[in-house]
């Protein structure tokens, strides 16, 4: 495993659009709460193209992608969801990545890019801030980042409690991300199965984009393609201010059929919180102890 180095004020941070198109207008307060943090901020070439309709074409949002990748004075590349990043994944120079290994750290659609890099590059990346956590940053948020990205210690600090569906403890290697791309994802070439024997799954979804129902079909893609065989535990994110009882039978019928212990919380997902969980890096879940432990950096000094 290749870590990062830990992000420092002073560093510059890219920001680029490998999954939707975005406007000025949606970047300037972000880019205004990162400089007033202590950053510098790069705007990639093609940030604002809608080649597409959508987006940018392949080509350039490739294009930038590789370009942060390979520009030295880049420390961190920071990115929102969208819909097609894995239009992306045959153009991603996986070996500039592993020659200028750096913070990569996004959420959503980004699910699929994520875990692919850190599958083709043994790089951890991290899910959770997005260039929108930046928009109107909350203590958590900023806390969160700070303590994940810009410390070689490994402290996770909850939003509130958790609530446990299948009691129990685990200890795992961290991979995940939004339900449909992760479901999506498994099995490519990219992904073509988890990289550790022993993964703690963390999965979100929200009601804006999935009804119980299309949750149970993305976990029975899932279970088809063998994951919860793999899987030590599962931590299952924001889903709506009211979670549906049938959210909550969907995740104990899995947590009892493959006997792993099963969370919900409100740390990380399309809500206010952006917890920053590093992929690829191994952590401990004990719902006795109601704990949840990182038991590495997922950067380097």
């Amino acid at each position: 495993m290749i870590k990062p180095k830990k992000l420092k004020y002073g560093d510059t941070i890219g920001i680029l659009a490998p999954c939707l198109s975005c406007s000025p207008e949606q970047i300037q307060a972000p880019a205004e709460t990162l400089r007033g943090l202590g950053f510098q901020v790069r705007l990639s070439e093609h940030l604002f193209s809608n080649t597409c309709g959508f987006a940018g074409s392949i080509e350039e949002r490739a294009a930038d992608f590789n370009a942060m990748i390979a520009d030295d004075s880049v420390q961190m590349l920071l990115f929102g969801g969208g819909e097609v990043s894995n239009e992306l994944l045959p153009y991603i120079d996986y070996a500039l990545i592993r020659e200028h290994p750096k913070l990569i750290c996004s959420y959503s659609d980004s699910t699929t890019l994520l875990n692919a890099i850190h599958f083709m590059c043994g790089l951890p990346v991290f899910y959770g801030a997005s260039v929108r956590t930046f928009g109107n940053l909350t203590d958590y948020n900023r806390q969160a980042f700070e303590s994940i990205l810009m410390d070689t210690g490994h402290t996770y600090r909850k939003s509130a409690p958790w609530k446990t569906i299948c009691a129990g403890k685990c200890e795992g290697v961290l991979a995940g991300g939004y339900l449909a791309n992760y479901a999506a994802l498994y099995g490519l070439d990219y992904y073509r199965e988890t990289p550790e024997d022993a993964c703690l799954l963390f999965i979100e979804d929200h009601e804006m984009f999935s009804s119980p129902a299309i949750v149970a079909k993305w976990f029975a893609n899932l279970e088809h393609r063998g994951v919860f065989r793999k899987a030590v535990g599962l931590l299952f994110g924001h889903y709506s201010e009211s979670v549906p009882d049938a959210v909550d039978e969907i995740l104990y019928r899995t947590g009892r059929k493959y006997g792993i212990p099963v969370v919900r919380c409100e740390d990380f997902g399309h809500g206010l919180n952006n917890a920053i969980l590093p992929i690829g890096i191994p952590a401990r879940l004990d719902t006795e102890q109601d704990t949840f432990e990182l038991l590495e950096s997922g950067v380097s000094e």
